[in-house]
Protein backbone atom coordinates (compact mmCIF):
# COMPACT_ATOMS: atom_id res chain seq x y z
CA UNK A 1 0.00 0.00 0.00
CA UNK A 2 1.31 3.45 -0.83
CA UNK A 3 0.96 6.38 1.76
CA UNK A 4 -1.34 9.07 1.60
CA UNK A 5 -3.22 6.92 -1.39
CA UNK A 6 -7.00 6.32 -0.54
CA UNK A 7 -7.90 2.25 -0.70
CA UNK A 8 -12.05 1.03 -0.95
CA UNK A 9 -12.00 -2.50 0.76
CA UNK A 10 -12.60 -4.08 4.79
CA UNK A 11 -10.71 -3.76 7.51
CA UNK A 12 -11.34 -7.21 9.54
CA UNK A 13 -9.64 -8.14 13.05
CA UNK A 14 -8.54 -11.30 12.72
CA UNK A 15 -8.72 -12.44 16.69
CA UNK A 16 -12.61 -11.37 18.09
CA UNK A 17 -11.81 -10.60 22.16
CA UNK A 18 -13.51 -8.71 24.34
CA UNK A 19 -9.65 -7.45 26.30
CA UNK A 20 -7.73 -4.83 23.71
CA UNK A 21 -4.29 -6.17 23.30
CA UNK A 22 -1.35 -4.30 21.77
CA UNK A 23 -0.46 -6.89 19.38
CA UNK A 24 -3.79 -7.08 17.61
CA UNK A 25 -3.56 -8.41 13.91
CA UNK A 26 -5.71 -6.78 11.28
CA UNK A 27 -6.30 -7.77 7.70
CA UNK A 28 -6.99 -5.01 4.78
CA UNK A 29 -8.99 -6.52 1.71
CA UNK A 30 -9.56 -4.50 -0.60
CA UNK A 31 -12.73 -4.51 -2.84
CA UNK A 32 -12.69 -3.05 -6.83
CA UNK A 33 -14.84 -0.10 -7.17
CA UNK A 34 -17.83 -0.68 -8.81
CA UNK A 35 -17.56 0.87 -12.20
CA UNK A 36 -21.13 1.46 -14.25
CA UNK A 37 -21.23 3.03 -17.25
CA UNK A 38 -22.79 6.45 -16.50
CA UNK A 39 -25.00 7.24 -19.27
CA UNK A 40 -25.42 3.29 -21.08
CA UNK A 41 -26.85 3.20 -24.79
CA UNK A 42 -30.15 1.71 -25.08
CA UNK A 43 -30.50 1.75 -28.39
CA UNK A 44 -27.74 1.87 -30.83
CA UNK A 45 -28.69 2.96 -34.94
CA UNK A 46 -27.56 3.63 -38.22
CA UNK A 47 -28.24 7.63 -37.46
CA UNK A 48 -28.92 7.63 -33.69
CA UNK A 49 -28.06 6.30 -30.49
CA UNK A 50 -30.80 6.89 -27.21
CA UNK A 51 -29.13 6.44 -23.88
CA UNK A 52 -30.29 6.53 -20.44
CA UNK A 53 -29.21 9.35 -17.85
CA UNK A 54 -28.59 9.07 -14.14
CA UNK A 55 -32.21 10.23 -13.69
CA UNK A 56 -33.88 7.89 -15.77
CA UNK A 57 -34.68 10.40 -18.85
CA UNK A 58 -34.02 8.98 -22.42
CA UNK A 59 -32.01 11.24 -24.56
CA UNK A 60 -31.66 10.72 -28.26
CA UNK A 61 -28.15 11.21 -30.05
CA UNK A 62 -27.54 12.07 -33.69
CA UNK A 63 -24.32 10.06 -34.93
CA UNK A 64 -22.03 12.00 -36.92
CA UNK A 65 -22.75 12.03 -40.64
CA UNK A 66 -20.03 10.03 -42.38
CA UNK A 67 -19.29 10.30 -45.91
CA UNK A 68 -20.29 13.95 -47.16
CA UNK A 69 -19.41 13.41 -50.74
CA UNK A 70 -22.43 11.12 -51.18
CA UNK A 71 -24.63 12.36 -49.01
CA UNK A 72 -28.24 13.17 -49.85
CA UNK A 73 -30.60 15.13 -47.32
CA UNK A 74 -33.45 13.83 -48.29
CA UNK A 75 -32.70 10.03 -47.68
CA UNK A 76 -30.65 10.97 -44.51
CA UNK A 77 -33.59 12.94 -43.26
CA UNK A 78 -36.37 9.80 -43.64
CA UNK A 79 -33.63 7.74 -41.97
CA UNK A 80 -33.18 9.39 -38.93
CA UNK A 81 -37.45 9.61 -39.12
CA UNK A 82 -37.93 6.28 -39.46
CA UNK A 83 -34.93 5.33 -36.91
CA UNK A 84 -36.41 7.27 -34.22
CA UNK A 85 -39.77 5.92 -34.54
CA UNK A 86 -37.99 2.47 -34.65
CA UNK A 87 -35.82 3.40 -31.29
CA UNK A 88 -38.75 5.27 -29.78
CA UNK A 89 -41.43 2.38 -29.95
CA UNK A 90 -38.53 -0.46 -28.34
CA UNK A 91 -37.41 1.68 -25.88
CA UNK A 92 -40.72 3.88 -24.56
CA UNK A 93 -41.16 3.27 -21.09
CA UNK A 94 -44.72 5.12 -19.47
CA UNK A 95 -44.09 8.04 -17.72
CA UNK A 96 -40.75 8.33 -18.70
CA UNK A 97 -39.86 11.73 -20.22
CA UNK A 98 -37.79 12.09 -23.07
CA UNK A 99 -35.26 15.01 -23.67
CA UNK A 100 -35.19 17.00 -27.00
Amino acid sequence: MKAGKAYQGMLRRDVETDEFLFDEHFTFVETMPQVEKRNPRVFDGNYITITRRDDGTLRPNLKPIKNWTDFNAEEYAVGVANELLWALESVTVPNVPINF
